[in-house]
């Protein structure tokens, strides 16, 4: 039983990313920045927005957080996002979520401008991956093929399975999953009879937010599963998608939660910002 451990990887990544960043600075001029905007003060949005400042910070890359009032109105975000979009020191930007009730979702996809938008949640980024034109890759899904890369399980010519139809994670996944020539169920909270659909899988990626969905039932004997799903439980306690202790005894490999699929989140965030940060030279 292998256990999908990200920490290893996010050191090697380390080092890389902050070659990169000093190759521009010291042969381009160029220091990579990245804005968040944070509206309110929700929690977890904060704890996320400063562990990606912190990360941010180590690699060498600039970090600013634009924080907003707790009800700002749509226009007010708005603005600020098109002077971050017009501002040539400002290379990536992102928003972060989940945003008040009121924001229609289906506009704000529009704000970022593409070459800014290293969430790619943009319309012409997700249309540029489902073609398979170059794009920023969405983080979570991009941060689960480097993790399965890194242990050597290679998703081409195995059947995959994935729960969640997200636009974050389930859709972007399925997508990368075909362009790495495996081939694709996809599934979701309302699949009939799931568990026959995830008992075929290979590799299985649940990214439905149900807590504990996945059970030894749903998976195949020596099958690789990733747990993309995250649940608090009181202050200390962190589950996800998948019932781990009994599936980690009949899968060939898993992803812990947490120590998994998070980590790598935020360092393709970190890659997408060098790399916004190469087309601006």
């Amino acid at each position: 039983m292998h256990f999908l451990l990200a920490k290893p990887l996010v050191e090697e990544l380390k080092k890389t990313l902050s070659k990169e960043v000093e190759t521009l600075k010291s042969i381009h001029k160029k220091t990579p920045k990245l804005a968040v905007v944070l509206v309110g003060n929700n929690p977890a949005s904060v704890i996320y927005t400063n562990k990606k400042g912190e990360m941010a910070k180590s690699l060498g890359i600039e970090h600013e957080t634009v924080v907003l009032s707790e009800n700002p109105s749509p226009k007010e975000v708005k603005n600020t996002i098109q002077k971050l979009n017009i501002d040539n020191s400002v290379d990536a930007i992102l928003i972060q979520r989940p945003l008040p009730r009121h924001f229609p979702e289906e506009d704000v996809l529009y704000w970022i401008d593409p070459r800014k938008d290293v969430d790619a949640f943009h319309p012409e980024q997700v249309g540029r991956l489902s073609l398979g034109l170059p794009c920023f890759k969405p983080c979570t899904p991009q941060g689960i093929l480097e993790l399965l890369h890194y242990y050597q399980f290679q998703p081409a010519y195995k059947l995959a399975c994935v729960v969640g139809r997200s636009s974050i994670v389930g859709k972007p996944m399925a997508q990368l999953l075909l362009q790495e020539n495996a081939t694709v169920i996809q599934c979701h909270s309302k699949t009939l009879n799931l568990e026959a659909m995830t008992s075929q899988a290979d590799l299985l990626i649940v990214a439905a937010g149900l807590k504990g969905l996945i059970t030894a039932d749903h998976v195949k004997k020596d099958a690789i599963v990733v747990d993309v799903g995250i649940h608090r439980e009181g202050k200390r306690k962190i589950s996800g998608d998948v019932c781990f202790d009994e599936v980690s005894k009949k899968a060939l490999a898993i992803t812990p939660v947490p120590g998994g699929v998070g980590p790598m989140t935020i360092m393709m965030l970190m890659k997408n910002t060098i790399q916004a940060a190469k087309l601006h030279i």
